[in-house]
């Protein structure tokens, strides 16, 4: 339903999707409708824009950064304790540095960074160093600390071969990381993102389970740099097919990478399936994991910590039992969740123009919300 957005009303300038008098789903937001709803969850960002006009390989234009997501249950004790997890991936084109060894274990023990394609062995290898300082004995310690680096293509915008990216800006970005609301948008590794052709870059958004399903929290952080426009919809109105302007000069396939936290008390294998369906967000919204694409998504639970010292030989865990009625209500609010991440971050991105002034328009905010409130219209460009 559409609420209150007016153009040249006081909500003119950008602002997330609720903002906008719209809701989605049926289970209701956390008290921020973010990621950090999930107690011990901190979001860093760094943005970096600089520089305009003709593309300078190594020099500029820059826009792109680094987003952070860590956990403060991985770090209790001398060394990083250990979260279960669980990974899905929809489509392959990129890579998620790390994911093998959570795949293999169902263990996640450091943070997850986000950053451009290039810049993902920097941003790996800064952790591993800001890690070690934080954990002297690791270095004397046979059982190496692994972060989780999710990549996507800002090359649209950005210089992405040079060289911006620098340690500091890592550690900047693990240090910045709290609790709160989260910068939504053109932030951090979302700077040069581009989502259905128009500006996005980093969103989130968070559920909350009534008393009956156990009141558990679910956030995710995603960021958003896929699909074609004639593909993007909400909730049934074929958006993307009603705006045709606002055209970037070319389409780049890119990437998604979602971070799902849940204090709900999962087992890895549990989260593997709570992150297959975290992608159904992504294709309600128009999604369909192209073969240029990369769909990536970490699913974590902070309900259970096992610290590596000391070491018992067993560890009690709590479990959600294994039960339509118990599992089913967590399927649906990631797909939620997904869905209304993305949204805020194409409605909370402002248009950018990048290298060589190549243009990312933002999502006209008047049109989309007259769009939704009459069901759409006849869609013109249908594309077979």
């Amino acid at each position: 339903m559409a609420g209150p957005f007016r153009e040249g009303s006081k909500l003119e300038g950008r602002c997330r999707f609720r903002d906008l008098g719209l809701e989605l789903g049926a289970y209701r937001p956390g008290p921020l409708n973010a990621i950090t709803d999930v107690p011990g969850v901190r979001v860093g960002h760094v943005t970096l824009i600089e520089g305009e006009g003709p593309l300078v390989p190594g020099r500029g234009p820059v826009r792109t950064g680094v987003t952070a997501v860590v956990f403060e249950q991985c770090r209790q004790g001398p060394l990083p304790a250990r979260l279960f997890a669980g990974i899905h991936v929809l489509s392959g084109a990129g890579d998620l540095s790390g994911a093998t060894q959570v795949a293999d274990w169902g263990l996640l023990e450091a943070p997850v960074l986000l950053a451009n394609t290039m810049a993902a062995g920097i941003v790996r290898d800064a952790c591993i160093r800001w890690i070690a300082e934080h954990y002297p004995d690791m270095p004397t310690f046979h059982d190496p600390v692994v972060p989780v680096v999710g990549e996507c293509d800002d090359s649209y915008l950005n210089d992405m071969a040079g060289p911006h990216v620098t340690e500091a800006h890592v550690r900047q970005a693990l240090e910045a990381a709290s609790t709160g609301p989260v910068a939504e948008g053109s932030v951090g590794a979302g700077t040069g993102m581009v989502t259905f052709e128009f500006k996005a870059g980093i969103g989130t958004a968070s559920r909350v389970l009534d008393q009956d399903r156990g009141e558990y929290t679910l956030g995710v952080l995603v960021l958003a740099n896929f699909g074609d426009r004639h593909r993007f919809t909400v909730q049934g109105v074929p958006v993307g097919r009603l705006i045709r302007d606002l055209l970037p000069r070319d389409h780049v396939e890119g990437s998604s990478v979602t971070v799902l936290a849940t204090d709900a008390p999962l087992l890895p294998h549990q989260l593997t399936a709570l992150a297959r369906r975290a992608t159904l967000g992504l294709g309600r919204l128009g999604s369909y994991g192209s073969f240029g694409s990369g769909e990536f998504v970490v699913a974590v639970s902070t309900a259970n910590v096992l610290p590596r010292v000391p070491s018992p030989r067993t560890f009690p865990v709590e479990v959600l039992g294994p039960s339509r009625s118990r599992i089913n209500p967590l399927f649906e609010a990631a797909i939620e969740a997904v869905e209304e991440a993305v949204l805020n971050a194409l409605c909370a991105a402002e248009t950018m123009v990048g290298r060589d002034d190549n243009p990312a328009y933002a999502l006209p905010l008047g049109r989309f919300v007259e769009l939704l409130s009459r069901g759409g219209g006849p869609a013109t460009d249908r594309r077979g």
